[in-house]
């Protein structure tokens, strides 16, 4: 009898999630004191390191002192959780379902961070419904009142899930290569965020680069054509070199910052983080919550 394939299971979250008791998707109104802080990372392309960079700029910010928890939000295609070395037992898809909360789905990793891993495979959670996404938020919105930084690591791309994550962000960091494709892809992010989501700035960051000199001209290309046609800024936070360590580091699951810290590229997102971290956020919500829910609410 030949076995079933777990992976290829078919999941169907919208009628596991009716036989749940959904969570309330009303937020208190009650006055919040908390400050922290809410960046999303993203890309228009796959590809171009965005992971590695969400993994090393959270693990550096924990060398700053800071309480840091990571937000995979490719939702249905999450790697996070391989690239720290971790195995998770529950996702975000059991928090959709109603079976878990997101406090329960946490897990510790390097530098003490918190992680909420996402799943893989399952094809429904990159489509979810507003309600889905509320309640994901909602929930979201309250844990991060216990640390000083989120981190959104988003699918790359510009789908609603995406795109919606972003918008909710105080922040949006976009990470583009200095491949021409790239840079297109992460143009196209920067003109739907300016056009459909009232985006007015953002932050770049050009992975994979031979020289200093590279990213720079990568940066210069961008903004040349987001100031002409666009309504949006954008900021330069820096470049990560080229650096074989890095690939090292992921088959070996371990980010490259914590395996060899004095490499090139560690070096490199040492330097994006004490940026990021004397920067004051553009963006902050006046409503008491953490992030933006206009787009959604």
């Amino acid at each position: 009898m030949r076995k079933k394939d777990p992976s290829n299971r078919v999941i169907s979250l919208t009628r596991r999630r009716e036989e749940k008791k959904g969570l309330s998707t009303k937020t208190s109104r009650q006055t919040r004191s908390s400050k922290a802080r809410v960046i999303a990372i993203t890309s228009g392309k796959g590809g171009v390191g965005k992971t590695s960079i969400v993994g090393n700029i959270g693990y550096a910010f924990t060398k700053l002192g800071k309480k840091v928890l990571i937000l995979d939000a490719d939702l249905g295609l999450g790697n996070l959780d391989v690239l720290l070395g971790l195995a998770p037992k529950y996702n975000l898809s059991h928090v959709i379902m109603g079976e878990k909360t997101i406090g329960e789905i946490l897990v510790e990793g390097p530098g003490r961070m918190s992680i909420l891993p996402a799943s893989s495979g399952i094809q429904e959670l990159t489509h979810l419904n507003k309600d889905q996404k509320i309640q994901i938020l909602t929930q979201l919105d309250r844990l991060v009142d216990c640390v000083d930084i989120l981190f959104i690591d988003t699918a790359a791309g510009i789908s609603s899930n995406v795109m919606d994550f972003n918008a909710t962000a105080q922040e949006v960091v976009v990470v583009v290569s200095p491949e021409p494709t790239s840079i297109t892809d992460a143009y196209a992010l920067m003109k739907v965020l300016s056009l459909k989501y009232s985006g007015k700035t953002c932050k770049l960051i050009v992975n994979m680069v031979r020289q200093p000199e590279e990213g720079r001209e990568v940066f210069r290309q961008l903004q040349l054509v987001t100031d002409r046609f666009l309504d949006i800024t954008i900021e330069y936070l820096g470049y990560v070199l080229f650096d074989d360590k890095v690939s090292k580091g992921v088959k070996s699951q371990k980010i490259v910052s914590e395996l060899f810290p004095e490499t090139l590229a560690s070096k490199c997102f040492t330097d994006i983080s004490r940026k990021i971290f004397n920067m004051s956020p553009v963006n902050v919500p006046e409503s008491g919550s953490n992030l933006f829910w206009r787009h959604l609410v």
